[in-house]
């Protein structure tokens, strides 16, 4: 009886330890990790991904920003110009309203003032030459024959064999310069001046106003004596501008100074030949 008692008392401890005993944790396998790391891996690549789609909303809201500024500034700027553009014109029609100071330049000193009519009174008129007498060495030319040489920006006159009288010039500016040659067809003193249509108008679109017709006087453009060349609209001519001698500023007459001019009128003759050199 008691022998027996043991061997069941035994049995059922032994199946108790067996039912209590844990089990063995099962091992990670190679695949397991490597799945396990992906999902890491997409976890991570998706938070980057957010980032940059957040980084690019921020750069796009900034960039609508300073369009946004840029137009302002664009429309300011705009409706400024817009405001100031009336001012700016009358100041340049009231500067040009002797408009001789714009398309001729005025830097001589000399005040010009408009009157009716559209005639102009010059305070003085300068008594100042240029006129230089030189060896002449191309005996092509006969006396008496007037040779303007463009980039010198000199006329020279004839005088003798190997001798003729320098003056210096103002000739036409870039795109108005020409050449050739044509007899001196008139002479006038102290000119009037109509001016062609053309540069009438393309003058109004710069904003200046050229009268159809100046009377002669110290204040004409032409200034105190013309030589007419053949039977275009350039001219051997005098000027109200000494500055511009010199210098490339004409719409195509050869200009000269008025004391100069004067002196060249009394030596020159109608049906004298002229040379124009670019």
């Amino acid at each position: 009886m008691n022998s027996k008692l043991v061997m069941f008392f035994s049995a059922a401890v032994l199946s108790l330890t067996v039912a209590i005993t844990p089990l063995p944790a099962a091992t990670a396998t190679p695949a397991d990790e490597s799945a396990e790391l992906l999902k890491q891996k997409k976890a991570e690549d998706a938070k980057i991904a957010a980032a940059i789609k957040k980084k690019k909303a921020i750069e796009a809201k900034l960039k609508a920003a300073e369009d946004v500024k840029r137009k302002r500034q664009a429309a300011e700027t705009a409706k400024r110009k817009k405001v100031e553009t009336p001012r700016q014109t009358a100041d340049q029609k009231k500067k040009c309203d002797s408009f001789l100071s714009c398309l001729f330049g005025n830097r001589s000193g000399n005040r010009v003032s408009r009157t009716q009519y559209g005639r102009f009174q010059s305070a003085s008129l300068s008594t100042r030459m240029t006129r230089k007498s030189v060896d002449w060495d191309e005996s092509k030319y006969p006396v008496g024959s007037l040779v303007v040489k463009t980039p010198e920006r000199a006329l020279y006159l004839v005088t003798g064999e190997g001798e003729a009288i320098r003056y210096r010039v103002g000739v036409g500016r870039e795109g108005f310069q020409w050449s050739g040659q044509a007899k001196i067809t008139g002479k006038r003193e102290w000119p009037s001046w109509t001016p062609p249509k053309e540069m009438i108008a393309r003058e109004a679109e710069k904003g200046i106003e050229i009268p159809e017709f100046m009377e002669g006087g110290p204040g004409n453009p032409l200034g105190a004596r013309a030589l007419y060349i053949g039977g275009s609209i350039y001219r051997v001519h005098g000027t109200n501008n000494e500055a511009s001698i010199g210098g490339a500023v004409s719409s195509g007459c050869i200009r000269m100074m008025n004391a100069d001019v004067i002196d060249l009128y009394e030596r020159v003759k109608v049906g004298s030949r002229i040379y124009v050199y670019q």
